[in-house]
């Protein structure tokens, strides 16, 4: 099961069913007028009924679900992105968690940006605040992007450090083995990682970190294929 547009214009279905297949789960999920007006206060910085540019640099690359007239590749600084958020649904379990992308603060992340015209971005921008701000686990911020020619202003959402499923420093032992294990209701975080690091060489970007991630798992997954074990899950303590 993947996640798809239909999901995102039913409102926030798809999540609550998650939430409810894992009874005992608490999670703080924000009403649809929270959504509405955190995306109002983003769209206040920008004048009114002009197009919008989204940066994307993980599955909005490969799984966009939106609806665009301009698509370019772009650079930011300031930003990295990696698995930095601790995902306990949808490709993982409270047992054993999965993560998630994020950008988190220093260095640089090449991407894509969307530029969404201005009749679309009410409705389209809607869709994309359900699919990435609905559990708090980001914060949306405007950020310039470089293509090698013209700077952007684009919407990207970085990791929320204040969020109890931010992963903060976590070895890369653990990232390699709960990448390698975890899986959800919309498929595992393996597959995640492996269509994200498709999507940028499908884009021309080669991620180093990524490649080598990559790699480490593939080569985890197999270990364990062939020692038969039960992996341990990775150290994940859900905060209050």
């Amino acid at each position: 099961m993947s996640l798809s547009r239909s999901d995102l214009e039913a409102g926030n279905d798809q999540t609550r069913l998650l939430e409810a297949s894992h009874s005992g789960i608490k999670l703080t999920l924000l009403s649809e007028d929270e959504l509405q007006r955190s995306l109002d206060q983003t769209l206040q910085q920008q004048p009114p009924n002009s197009d919008i540019w989204i940066f994307a640099y993980g599955s909005l690359i490969w799984n966009p679900l939106i609806t665009y007239v301009e698509r370019r590749a772009g650079i930011i600084y300031g930003w990295h992105r990696c698995f930095c958020t601790w995902m306990i649904l949808g490709r993982g379990t409270p047992e054993n968690p999965g993560l998630l992308l994020g950008l988190d603060r220093g260095g640089s992340c090449r991407g894509i940006i969307y530029r969404i015209a201005a009749a679309d971005v009410a409705s389209e921008l809607l869709l994309i605040w359900r699919r990435e701000m609905l559990p708090s686990i980001y914060v949306a911020r405007w950020v310039k992007v470089f293509d090698g020619t013209q700077e952007f202003l684009a919407i990207a959402f970085v990791a929320n450090r204040q969020h109890p499923r931010y992963a903060d420093q976590i070895s890369l032992t653990t990232t390699v083995n709960s990448i390698a294990t975890a899986s959800g209701k919309l498929g595992s975080c393996a597959d995640y990682l492996m269509k994200t690091v498709d999507g940028l060489i499908a884009e021309g970007i080669k991620d180093r970190q990524l490649l080598l991630l990559r790699k480490q798992v593939l080569a985890k997954q197999q270990a364990n294929l062939i020692s038969g074990g039960s992996p341990l899950p990775p150290i994940y303590e859900q905060q209050p």
